[in-house]
C-alpha cells in the first residue's frame, strides 16, 4: 500500500505522531518546530494547483533525511492554503485572505508557546506569502515570545547553478524549476506538452524593482498563461538534482536556525 509519511521527517521528527504525553515530555529547550507553508493555486496549464505545497514538503522530505534521529527538530503538516489572492481569478486557486492567514498563525504560535516550546520557523514556498510572513514573525514574537524565523528555499541557492540569467529574472512561477521539482516528485501531476515559455517585460527603470515589490501587480498583469519563466525546459532529472542539492543545505539551515538564541543579539 502506498502511503504519504514516509522517511526521516515522518518516522523521527513528525511531531503530530507522537501523544499529548510524549509531546509534553519533549526537552523544549533547543527544539526548534517547522510550519511549512504553501499554497494552492494555479500554475499554468502544465502544472498542479498543489504545486507550491508539494514543493515544500519534498524539500523538507530531503531536509531532514540529512538531519541526525536525535535532532531536536520537529516538523509540523503543512499549511497547505496561503495567501493567492494574486491568482484569484484562476479556477482551482483556494486562497485564504490576508486576514484569516494572519489569524491562523497566530493560533497556531499560541498553541506551540502553550506547550512550552520556545523556536518557530515559518518555511515559505510561495511568494505570494513572503510579506505577510515576515511580518507575522514579528507581531508571534510580541505576542507569544517565540522567536520566529522565516526561510525560503531560495535562501539556500539550491537552483542558482541550474538556470539561466534569463529564468532567474523571470522565471517567478511554474517556470522551469518549479516544473523541473515537481517532474522529479510527482511526474504523472506534470504536462510537459502544455508547458508554456513565457518571460514577463519587467521593467528595468529606477523605482520599479520588481524583487523588492516597488508596485502591486497580479498574476493576470504580468502572464497571459498563468505562468512566468520557461516551464518547457523542465527536465525531471533537473528536478532530482537540485532537490539533492537543496537536502543538505536546508539541514544546515534548520541546524543552524535551532541553535540560534535571541539573547546573543545583546551586546
Amino acid at each position: 500500500m502506498a502511503f504519504r509519511y514516509e522517511g526521516k521527517a515522518y518516522e523521527r521528527h513528525f511531531l503530530p505522531r507522537l501523544t499529548s504525553r510524549e509531546i509534553a515530555a519533549l526537552p523544549k529547550e533547543d527544539a526548534l518546530v517547522v510550519l511549512p507553508v504553501g499554497a494552492v493555486e494555479q500554475h499554468g496549464p502544465h502544472m498542479p494547483v498543489f504545486t507550491d505545497t508539494l514543493i515544500g514538503e519534498a524539500m523538507m522530505a530531503a531536509a531532514f533525511e540529512h538531519l541526525p534521529d536525535e535532532a531536536p527538530i520537529w516538523l509540523l503538516p503543512s499549511l497547505a492554503y496561503g495567501k493567492s489572492t494574486e491568482h484569484k481569478g484562476h479556477p482551482g486557486t483556494i486562497t485564504l485572505s490576508a486576514q484569516t492567514l494572519m489569524l491562523v498563525l497566530q493560533d497556531i504560535a499560541e498553541s506551540l508557546a502553550r506547550a512550552g516550546f520556545r523556536k518557530l520557523l515559518l518555511f515559505n514556498t510561495h511568494g505570494g506569502n513572503a510579506d505577510l510572513l515576515g511580518m507575522m514573525a514579528r507581531e508571534i514574537r510580541i505576542a507569544t515570545g517565540l522567536a520566529v524565523f522565516r526561510l525560503d528555499p531560495g535562501a539556500v541557492g539550491y537552483s542558482d547553478s541550474f538556470t539561466s540569467d534569463e529564468e532567474k529574472a523571470a522565471g517567478i512561477h511554474a517556470g522551469d524549476v518549479e516544473t523541473s521539482l515537481v517532474l522529479a516528485v510527482c511526474p504523472d501531476w506534470v504536462h510537459p506538452e502544455l508547458a508554456p515559455r513565457e518571460m514577463p517585460r519587467f521593467p528595468q527603470l529606477p523605482y520599479f524593482s520588481f524583487r523588492a515589490k516597488s508596485f502591486a501587480w497580479v498574476m493576470d498583469d504580468i502572464s497571459a498563461s498563468g505562468a512566468a519563466g520557461d516551464a518547457a525546459a523542465a527536465t525531471a532529472e533537473r528536478g532530482a538534482a537540485m532537490l539533492e542539492l537543496a537536502g543538505p543545505r536546508l539541514a544546515e539551515a534548520l541546524t543552524t536556525i535551532a541553535a540560534f538564541e535571541m539573547e546573543s543579539l545583546r551586546a
